[in-house]
């Protein structure tokens, strides 16, 4: 199985407090039926989360390809996941990219091969390690039962793991759910039950040995070979997870953070009085917690 090059790029978003010429910068990349999408958000988190996820792409392809960020255009397959349309004169090589958010976290992860590789692929996922339902956390167990294999659970629920631990546990393994779910674009329909993984228990999962790479994965008691998964931690408060099918990284490497100055490219187009005025528009929403 042929190394590949492995980009891993994080937005905080608490680090950014959009002014009108910013956003109006950032909104000026988008396309314009993606920026119908984003204004569909009611609160401005989600809308604020979701075109970071837009800008990551475009800077990651624009990176890959030598393309100008303008000269990247995206589509959405069948299933709603986004792909960069690449024109049949262009040489770059092939890619797969994936991004996820929740939280102030917004992530990409992205990997590249050379011309001659098979088919493969990468899925991200991030969770923030915490609990805000209802019922005890007992409880809320009892209900996701199924949505894990018995391996799993003996892990999640150790007696020597406290509630945080457990909680902990549990996001790690839904994190490596969701990322290998989404490289294969199916979505959480199929039996998670019978995805059982094996998390790497070489050392506690934490900022100073992330990522992880000793989790394995097998599907309905079959080992799946063709994949490898990197978790990481983020920030001691958010967890990750990287899924490579048929393809594995050159180096594990950490997610690097980004700042907003490097995710913006002065466009003649964020002048425009319609990019300007949806801003103005955008910024109004409410936020969730205000």
């Amino acid at each position: 199985m042929s190394r590949h090059i492995c980009t891993r790029w994080a937005f905080d978003l608490s680090s950014w407090s959009p002014t009108l010429p910013q956003l109006s910068q950032a909104v000026a990349l988008v396309q314009p039926e993606e920026r119908v999408r984003l204004m569909k958000f009611h609160f401005i988190d989600d809308f604020l989360s979701s075109l970071i996820g837009r800008l990551l792409m475009r800077k990651y392809v624009s990176s890959c390809t030598g393309l100008a960020q303008h000269q990247v255009q995206f589509a959405r397959d069948v299933r709603g996941k986004p792909y960069w349309v690449k024109k049949e004169d262009c040489e770059a090589p092939p890619l797969s990219f994936n991004v996820s958010h929740q939280g102030n976290m917004v992530l990409l992860a992205g990997i590249t091969g050379e011309s001659q590789d098979p088919d493969f692929g990468i899925g991200t996922d991030v969770m923030k390690i915490e609990y805000g339902g209802g019922k005890s956390l007992s409880e809320f167990f009892r209900l996701m039962r199924n949505k894990f294999s018995e391996h799993e659970w003996s892990y999640i629920g150790r007696p020597q793991h406290n509630e945080r631990a457990q909680l902990k546990a549990f996001m790690r393994h839904w994190c490596l759910k969701e990322a290998y779910v989404k490289e294969l674009g199916v979505g959480i329909t199929v039996d998670l039950q019978k995805i059982s993984f094996s998390v790497d228990t070489t050392h506690n999962l934490g900022e100073e040995v992330s990522p992880l790479i000793g989790t394995t994965l097998r599907c309905h008691d079959k080992p799946m070979d063709n994949w490898h998964f990197e978790e990481h931690l983020l920030q001691e408060e958010y967890c990750a997870a990287i899924a490579f099918r048929n393809c594995q990284p050159q180096e594990h490497g950490r997610f690097k953070i980004l700042g907003i100055e490097e995710l913006l490219v002065k466009s003649q187009e964020s002048e425009l009085q319609e990019v300007v005025a949806y801003c103005q528009k955008a910024l109004v929403k409410p936020h969730k917690r205000s």
